[in-house]
């Protein structure tokens, strides 16, 4: 087994099991998840049928890190961590919103200000801005949370509480815990010699009490740039060099694959999926300071797995 593609358990007192792009959710009781983030990879809204070795333990040992330090600022849905590639949190009813923050002018921001608009996400920004260069301050650009299948799509702080998806009171609050989970995340990369350029934020209630939900500052929802390189590369106009899942998607793109209609996926070699194996080791390795070590995968691993779930259920 080189791979975590999915799972088929069956808990007791379990009402709900949902299979998104990359996790497999068990819902217990209707008040507890059981997030499992699996090794499956996602591109381009495509979902591919070989996994990558040690991701789901990867950025699930660093969403469950992140959570932690920033739990401070804002509650969050975690209750405990039992198994390297298993979340066991609060069951929340998640905003319709995901909230963007960027503290730089890089990624779909730089594709939409090149095409000559002025305004994201109704915040206007000045002319003569380069790509990657730094906003004043950093700013949020919410997306629509889109069905399977379909694209976020940008919107604004008023179209967002005028179309009733989201109160005033609450989202003033989501756009706070926002910018101050993205300030901790700013201050904890730069330790490790990193800038956080983006990255997005779910947010879901309890009650009446709002909770961070999902993962946080992992490399599949974030965007980073090494200071050093970034600082040598951005003056010459020189792009560069990411610490995100965006090799991922480079590495198709220069397969002929950017997810479009009648193009063929291009093949995730045992050569290829070690590659990106170890670019997310790397990732890892640079977040934390700390070394990857995994649990590998034997004949016993999904027993293993179950059993650490079912022990922290029974005492739920």
């Amino acid at each position: 087994m080189k791979s975590v593609i999915g799972t088929e358990f069956h808990f007791s007192r379990q009402t709900g099991f949902y299979v998104g792009k990359v996790r497999d959710v068990y819902t217990i009781d209707k008040r507890i998840l059981v997030m499992i983030a699996t090794d499956r990879i996602s591109a381009f809204d495509i979902v591919f049928p070989k996994g990558i070795t040690y991701k789901g333990q990867i950025l699930n040992k660093i969403a469950s890190r992140f959570l932690d330090l920033t739990s401070d600022i804002v509650p969050n849905w975690k209750i405990a961590t039992p198994h390297p590639m298993v979340t066991v949190g609060y069951r929340c009813e998640p905003f319709p919103v995901e909230m963007i923050v960027r503290a730089y002018l890089t990624g779909s921001s730089w594709r939409t200000y090149k095409s000559g608009q002025r305004t994201l996400c109704g915040i206007s920004l000045p002319d003569g801005m380069r790509e990657h260069q730094a906003f004043p301050a950093p700013i949020v650009t919410p997306t629509t949370k889109a069905a399977i299948g379909f694209h976020d799509q940008d919107i604004s702080r008023d179209q967002i509480i005028s179309g009733g998806l989201v109160t005033q009171e609450d989202y003033s609050k989501l756009e706070e815990y926002s910018l101050a989970l993205f300030a901790r995340g700013q201050e904890l990369a730069a330790k490790r010699g990193l800038i956080l350029v983006d990255t997005k934020y779910e947010f879901g209630k309890l009650g009446d009490q709002i909770l961070l939900i999902d993962e946080i500052h992992t490399p599949d929802s974030s965007r980073y740039f090494y200071t050093d390189d970034f600082q040598r590369n951005f003056p010459q106009g020189k792009p560069p060099r990411q610490l995100s899942k965006e090799f991922v998607r480079e590495w198709l793109m220069e397969n002929g694959f950017s997810g479009q209609s009648g193009q063929k996926m291009p093949e995730l070699t045992d050569d290829v999926i070690q590659s990106i194996s170890n670019r997310y080791i790397e990732l890892f390795e640079h977040l934390t300071g700390t070394a990857f070590v995994p649990l590998t995968y034997d004949d016993a691993f999904y027993d293993n797995m179950e059993g650490c779930i079912r022990n922290m259920l029974a005492r739920l």
